[in-house]
């Protein structure tokens, strides 16, 4: 397949598929953007299939229904263009600092809408708050939530999974014609889903995420104590 697609699609797929042998749609709770969109704990078939849509079609930025090395020229090109705010075709330094603040307003609203859907979980009476009792057992969700995060480490998602996306974009172009199609998109999304439902139940469990983590670590650990080819 061609590497400058490659390259392109391989973050994007990782947040889509996984990272690292992660497993799909990794975002545990009822975050933004994750494949839980319910909050229950589980993500079902078509929780990630809605998940990773919204990936693919991100991924197409020309929306001419493929993944490929056009896509990776038009998003630079788009994303140029959002920070040149007058479009006299150069970046100034307050232009930056425009778009950061743009970026930090866009994570305080996520962190909002997350505080909220967190709290319409934990909130079991439906009083429009939380008791004690609720209060900790949230607190308890989140502290588990991040945990898992530090033991995922934020390093080792930059480091690993831009190949091992590579790689499973790579398998998904099954004709060989240098960029995925949406039916090609679908299926490896079904066939990684199927691999991670390790209890065949039609859902993933954080029990089941967490084994794939493991499994994605001592995979990590044994390539890096491997000694190198001569």
């Amino acid at each position: 397949m061609n590497k400058l697609a490659l390259t392109f699609s391989s973050a994007a797929l990782a947040l889509a598929l996984g990272v690292g042998g992660i497993a799909l749609a990794a975002q545990d709770g009822p975050r933004p953007g994750g494949a839980d969109s319910d909050g229950d704990g589980l993500v079902t078939l078509a929780e990630a299939k809605a998940r990773a849509a919204e990936r693919f079609e991100r991924m197409d930025a020309n929306g001419d229904g493929v993944i490929d090395a056009e896509d990776r020229a038009a998003r630079q090109a788009g994303r140029f263009a959002r920070a040149d705010a007058d479009g006299d075709g150069e970046i100034t330094a307050a232009e930056i600092a425009a778009m950061r603040e743009a970026r930090e307003a866009r994570r305080a609203e996520r962190r909002e809408a997350r505080l909220a859907r967190m709290m319409e979980r934990f909130d079991s009476d439906g009083s429009g708050g939380l008791s004690e009792a609720e209060l900790a057992a949230m607190r308890e969700a989140r502290v588990e939530m991040l945990g898992e995060g530090r033991g995922r480490g934020m390093g080792h998602a930059r480091r690993g999974g831009g190949m091992h996306g590579m790689k499973m974009l790579a398998r998904a172009d099954t004709d060989g014609d240098g960029a995925v199609s949406r039916p090609e998109f679908d299926a490896m999304v079904e066939a990684r889903f199927a691999a991670l439902d390790t209890d065949a139940s039609g859902t993933i469990s954080a029990g089941e995420r967490e084994a794939a983590r493991a499994q994605s670590k001592a995979r990590m650990m044994e390539r890096r104590a491997a000694p190198p080819a001569e």
